[in-house]
């Protein structure tokens, strides 16, 4: 039948226009999906290499932080901390020993008090004042001498005493001072059968009520009054029972003169620093 269809002229016209446009629909379709697909055989595009950790922005500050400027922070240097105090003050008591002419007329085992403060410029070196108040207890041969029952006699002294510090450990220290001093020495006669106006023995010379070469005739030989001028030396050591305090243990050389009269004294001292 078909044969015989084929042989019709209009059959074949239809025929052909059918198959042409099947052709023209299958290419249309062809080319779109060929031009909305990759080929599989297209490399990717090339990513941008990811910045170095060096080039990466640093991270965002905190809301309200600011970073601090070399200006705002200053010169960085340590804190010196000083070792020392500016001021020391002392207190103590003692006895004294006797020395040169004193020791003919005066025993040892005066008491001794004594207090004192230091202005330190350094951990090693300062300057240090110091009141000490000695009792002259006269011997026996002195109140023969005198004619007298009994005495009194006492001395004040006033230094003023360069010091070194010597710390040997956290807890153990000494230090040396010595200096110009000034000593006031008093005393009284409980009473005297010497006669006014008689020659003056070593004691009246010592005690210094002999203004010549004979006692006083009015009698004031009973009471003694000098100044005299001299110094010091010394040395001490330490040893710290807390952050504050410490112990100290000294020994002093005392030498004053006015003309020929002389005072000498060793005393020693135990007491607190603070």
């Amino acid at each position: 039948m078909i044969r015989k269809f084929a042989t019709v002229p209009g059959f074949r016209v239809a025929l052909g226009l059918i198959l042409g446009a099947i052709l023209a629909g299958a290419t249309t379709v062809h080319a779109q999906q060929t031009s909305t697909q990759q080929p599989a055989d297209q490399p990717a595009a090339q990513q941008p290499p990811a910045p170095s950790s060096a080039q990466q922005q640093p991270a965002t500050q905190p809301t309200g932080v600011q970073e601090a400027s070399p200006e705002d922070i200053g010169p960085s240097h340590k804190i010196k901390v000083k070792g020392y105090k500016n001021w020391t003050f002392n207190a103590g008591g003692g006895a004294s020993l006797t020395n040169g002419n004193t020791e003919n007329f005066v025993r040892g085992g005066g008491g001794v008090v004594a207090a004192g403060a230091a202005r330190n410029t350094s951990k090693y070196f300062g300057l240090r004042l110091d009141f000490q108040w000695d009792n002259l207890p006269l011997r026996d041969r002195a109140l023969f001498l005198a004619q007298a029952p009994g005495a009194n006699s006492h001395v004040y002294s006033l230094s003023l005493d360069p010091i070194i510090n010597i710390p040997a450990t956290p807890t153990w220290g000494g230090y040396i001072l010595g200096g110009p001093s000034y000593y006031h020495r008093s005393g009284k006669l409980d009473s005297s059968t010497a006669i006014p106006g008689s020659a003056c023995n070593p004691f009246f010379a010592w005690w210094g009520s002999c203004s010549s070469v004979s006692l006083p005739i009015n009698g004031g030989f009973l009471k003694s009054s000098q100044n005299e001028f001299g110094e010091n030396f010394g040395f001490g050591l330490t040893h710290k029972i807390s952050d504050r305090f410490e112990l100290y243990a000294e020994f002093r050389d005392l030498h004053g003169k006015n003309n020929t009269v002389t005072t000498d004294l060793r005393p020693i001292t135990i007491g607190v620093r603070w």
